[in-house]
């Protein structure tokens, strides 16, 4: 497979078609028009323009485009990369005012036809250093915890911040409220059991932390668009 021994970033097209591969560097993805589906451990994203995804160094996905589209690419040569385990799935990231930056400054350095190695090095370097930044104490413990009823009150706790502060701060970070947060988390868990076991929908609600399988089937089909026994068969079969 190809070593990449530099930063590259340019904006590509993809087809409707499926397409399986993996990459021995990282690679960050921006929509600016369209959007694309990927599909990673049986994660399935749908990737719009509201947020970017992050595929680290041998991540296997599978992936087509939805509609007419482009997409700014970053690929990142492992050098650049810090040493650190990569999520499974890789990372799929609400776009904040802080990637909308970044993806700006790519955007201008495409613009500029004097742009050096160098700057998209550094540039690839400050990506690198975002996408490893330490996870805050909260978020991590969503993570962990999404099962149980988690509360403004006891996640602002874990970051010392009065509670009206902490929303406010935690929607700068990640660009969505903590209950957004914890349902994204939740719901990316249930999709992952609909597709990897036999689970009755009722004991999946249960375990991803919905009191009743009613809340969760609409949670569901408002936010992946499809009700999570359709999701199953889709998924599941194409396994």
């Amino acid at each position: 497979m190809v070593q990449l021994e530099r930063v590259i970033c340019e904006k590509r097209t993809y087809s409707k078609q499926f397409n399986t591969h993996d990459h021995t560097y990282g690679q960050l993805l921006f929509p600016l028009q369209g959007g694309m589906q990927i599909k990673v451990h049986e994660h399935v994203f749908q990737l719009e323009d509201e947020f970017c995804f992050y595929l680290p160094p041998r991540c296997l996905h599978t992936f087509r485009a939805v509609n007419t589209n482009e997409f700014l690419i970053v690929d990142l040569p492992n050098h650049l990369l810090i040493d650190k385990e990569n999520p499974p799935f890789g990372q799929y990231m609400q776009l904040n005012d802080q990637w909308k930056a970044i993806r700006s400054l790519l955007l201008d350095e495409l613009q500029n036809v004097t742009t050096s190695s160098t700057s998209l090095t550094y540039l690839g370097r400050y990506i690198s250093e975002k996408l490893n930044k330490k996870t805050e104490k909260s978020i991590q413990y969503i993570h962990d915890h999404f099962a149980k009823r988690l509360t403004i009150e006891e996640l602002s706790k874990l970051e010392h911040y009065h509670p009206s502060y902490y929303t406010n701060w935690f929607k700068k970070l990640t660009g969505i409220s903590p209950k957004a947060y914890i349902q994204q988390v939740r719901l990316e868990e249930a999709k992952r059991l609909l597709v990897e076991t036999t689970l009755q929908i009722t004991d999946i609600s249960k375990e991803v932390g919905f009191d009743y399988a009613s809340s969760f089937t609409r949670s569901f089909n408002r936010n992946i668009g499809i009700s999570p026994q359709m999701y199953r068969k889709t998924f599941k079969n194409d396994k």
